[in-house]
This record gives C-alpha cells, sequence and structure tokens, in this order.
C-alpha cells in the first residue's frame, strides 16, 4: 500500500517534472523566435570590398543576420493561393558594387518619394529624408544607378515578424553594394514599445552597429522588433494594398542553404525611382 507520505513524494515529484517541461518549452519557443527574427534582418559585410553574406531583415546568425544560413523554425507551409504577380519586364540585374558610401548630397529639407515598380504592383514609400539623410541619400543614389531594377524580392515571413525584404541583387540574402551606411533614426517616434508599425520601411543589417548596405524591408503587418534597423520611410495606401496581396499568397519552406523563406509571389522591382519634390 502506498502511504501518505510516499504519495506526497510522487505528487512532488510529478510538479518538478512538469515545472521543467514548461521551462523547457519556454526556452525552445525562444531560441526558435530569436532565430527566427536574427535569420529575417541580417546581413554580413565581408572582406575589403564589404560584400553581404547575410542572415534577413532584422538580424545575423553567425554575423548572417539578413539572409543567411539558420533555417527559419517557423517557416509557413507553402501556399496554394496562385502567383498574384505579372511577369518581370526584361532586362538583366546590374551587379556593380562601389568602396565608398556615396557623398552625401541629398537636401534634408526636400520631400523624397521612392517608387518601386514591381511585378505585383506600384509601392510608393514617402522617404525621411531629414531624419535619415545618409539612407534616403544612398537610396537615391543607388536607385539612380539603376541598381535595384530587375531585382527579385528574396524573403517574405509569416510568423513572428512580417516583412517583405528586397534589395539583393543576388537574391539570396548575400548582396549588396559594396559599403555600409551609419544607423539613423532609431529613436522615430513611430516605433513605441519595440514594434515596428505595418508601413514602415527600413533598413536590414548584420546586427552590427553601422552595418546597412542595400537591402531593406517593408512591414505589411505590425512586428515587434528591438530598435536597431533605420526607418527612412513610410508606404502608402495603395502600396499596402500591394504588400497585403502578395503577403497573402504565403511563403516557401526555409531554404536549407540560405535560410530564406521567399514569397510564393514573384516579386520582382522590375524599376526604382526616387524623386525629389
Amino acid at each position: 500500500m502506498v502511504t501518505q507520505e510516499q504519495r506526497r513524494r510522487q505528487l512532488a515529484r510529478e510538479k518538478f517534472l512538469r515545472q521543467q517541461q514548461r521551462r523547457t518549452s519556454a526556452r525552445r519557443k525562444a531560441r526558435m523566435r530569436n532565430a527566427a527574427i536574427a535569420s529575417v534582418l541580417g546581413v554580413i559585410v565581408i572582406g575589403s570590398v564589404a560584400l553581404y553574406t547575410t542572415g534577413v531583415v532584422l538580424g545575423d546568425d553567425d554575423d548572417k543576420t539578413n539572409a543567411s544560413a539558420d533555417v527559419t523554425p517557423s517557416a509557413s507551409a507553402p501556399s496554394k493561393a496562385p502567383d498574384p504577380c505579372d511577369k518581370p519586364a526584361d532586362g538583366k540585374v546590374k551587379t556593380q558594387t562601389w568602396k565608398k558610401e556615396p557623398a552625401l548630397t541629398v537636401d534634408k529639407s526636400a520631400k523624397y518619394t521612392m517608387k518601386l515598380a514591381t511585378t505585383c504592383g506600384d509601392i510608393d514609400i514617402a522617404l525621411k529624408a531629414s531624419a535619415a539623410p545618409h539612407t534616403v541619400n544612398s537610396f537615391d543614389f543607388l536607385a539612380g544607378k539603376g541598381f535595384f531594377d530587375h531585382t527579385k524580392c528574396h524573403r517574405l515571413t509569416t510568423e513572428g515578424i512580417y516583412v517583405l525584404q528586397c534589395g539583393d541583387p543576388t537574391a539570396q540574402g548575400n548582396g549588396g553594394p559594396g559599403y555600409t551606411i551609419p544607423d539613423e533614426n532609431l529613436k522615430d517616434k513611430s516605433l513605441k514599445d519595440n514594434v515596428y508599425p505595418a508601413g514602415t520601411v527600413a533598413m536590414a543589417n548584420t546586427g552590427q552597429p553601422d552595418s546597412g548596405g542595400s537591402q531593406f524591408f517593408l512591414v505589411y503587418q505590425d512586428s515587434q522588433l528591438p530598435p536597431s534597423y533605420t526607418p527612412f520611410g513610410t508606404v502608402s495606401d495603395e502600396g499596402m494594398t500591394v504588400l497585403k496581396k502578395l503577403a497573402a499568397a504565403g511563403a516557401q519552406p526555409a531554404d536549407p542553404t540560405t535560410g530564406n523563406t521567399a514569397p510564393n509571389a514573384t516579386v520582382v522591382i522590375d524599376k526604382a525611382t526616387v524623386t525629389k519634390s
């Protein structure tokens, strides 16, 4: 017969095991969430030409956060929704890189708009030249050189954070312009409680300070992120309609080599244009 004392000890052991299981589960979920975020926004600078070997939109695993190595654990199952986008325009991606950030010529008192003419529709972005002059200046320079034309948006995240990542000429998450730009506007009033609100356009980086290049992400749904990614623009209402359309098509499983969860929609920037007004 089991004595009362033996029963008490048994119940205590079971309670302890349950507590351990809950702690283990919580740690596992935290690791998965952090890995997913890290694999979404990072970019790694390699060598004297500062080429990227990234992880994602946000961070870098192993110094690769923009679009690199680790497989995002939370990648969603592929969607069966039809591709909502058109065939890309004829043309080739340019591969030119530069050793130095372009000279700062942007007019901080002027208004700048970037138009991404994509296969899924036009995405207009109001740029924050006064708050992020180096970033806007770089995009003005790169767009003028045709750097973004015919490039594919290589990552879509559908769990934890909700972003479309673009700006990599390799479409692998490891490309960049050859130079880096400083972080800016990290205390933007729109960033409250570590949330990048829907419509925000921000820089991807390696997880290290001042490591942004050309990769950027567009937030299509409020996403909780540390304020480490330069917010430099806001998507128009019409542009948000385009983002939500392509996001609804879902993402592919994580690529085992790059960790990318590519959008099911064929999102290609046919032409990027920055206009001053």
